[in-house]
């Protein structure tokens, strides 16, 4: 990453193009900067469709977007930073680990973007994020009613191009996961993979730490036994949606890694507000180890 970047770096690229790389530093730099043209010349002028997958907003037009970025950008002020912590994929379709801070829209909004672009313009942007550190009163005051929320957000509005081998990864691992398949688990995963919930605070490292922690949990998870709906990336890595038709958190997203064709990590997000405190802290506690 350029060192000039006005935004907190490095940004781990390592399983990106150089190009999603530099396309994304861009963005990022243009939005943090305030610039609304640079910002909004990444969207493709014919088809846009940005959605927030927490509060439920969606902006279906070029249009409607850019009138989001003349509405907020103006208050933003020098200390207001939106970056991007890893990239993931390539200039047809990426997931991206970003932060925004409080100063942007009043709160603290850590998550995964899902990304897809044409003829390297943005088509179709999706955040997922955890409105337990945004601050979930915020959150439920600015969420749109549930009959109002935007069906499939947006998800029509792309052709999917899942790579095969981050297909087969994401597809097989979501179904060891869901079906408490241990041994498929471990054989996917690579040794010192990590697994990452973002609503949860809980990183877990190693393979076999990770199925442990899986078989724990077993079936109390919101992505355990989700349908994955839409799959951007490369044969290195990219990112997931996920929906789990009848569960309180009925939607997330996930960002992958491989390495020599074993998942190496595997970072989900998801809308922890959606769950009280004393079901937040028993999810929470799973993470750790019993004594054996």
């Amino acid at each position: 990453m350029d060192s000039d970047t006005p935004y907190p770096g490095p940004t781990d690229t390592r399983y990106a193009t150089e190009e999603a790389a530099r396309f994304f530093t861009a963005f990022f730099t243009a939005k943090t900067e305030r610039r609304i043209d640079t910002t909004h010349a990444c969207f493709h002028p014919d088809t846009t469709y940005y959605a927030d997958a927490t509060l439920g907003w969606a902006f279906p037009s070029n249009e409607a977007l850019r009138g989001v970025w003349e509405q907020y950008m103006p208050q933003w002020g020098e200390e207001a930073k939106s970056y991007p912590v890893q990239v993931l994929g390539d200039t047809r379709g990426a997931a991206v680990v970003m932060t925004d801070t409080p100063e942007l829209f009043g709160g603290e909004i850590r998550g995964i973007a899902i990304v897809d672009l044409t003829d390297e313009k943005i088509v179709r942007w999706v955040d997922y994020w955890d409105g337990r550190g945004f601050g979930t009163d915020t959150a439920d005051r600015l969420r749109v009613p549930a009959e109002d929320f935007p069906e499939g957000l947006g998800a029509g509005t792309v052709e999917p191009r899942p790579v095969p081998v981050l297909g087969t990864a994401v597809e097989r691992l979501m179904d060891a996961i869901g079906s408490d398949d241990h041994a498929q688990l471990n054989q996917l995963l690579a040794y010192d993979a990590t697994l990452e919930d973002f609503a949860l605070r809980t990183r877990i490292r190693g393979s076999a730490a990770i199925t442990r922690y899986l078989q724990r949990a077993s079936g109390r998870l919101p992505y355990q036994g989700a349908a994955v709906s839409h799959i951007v990336g490369n044969e290195r890595g990219g990112g997931f949606e996920w929906t789990a038709d009848g569960s309180v958190v009925a939607r997330g997203a996930a960002a992958v890694t491989l390495d020599d064709g074993k998942v190496s990590s595997l970072s989900l997000c998801w809308d922890g507000s959606a769950l009280d405190d004393k079901q937040i802290t028993a999810l929470t506690t799973l993470a750790i180890e019993p004594r054996r």
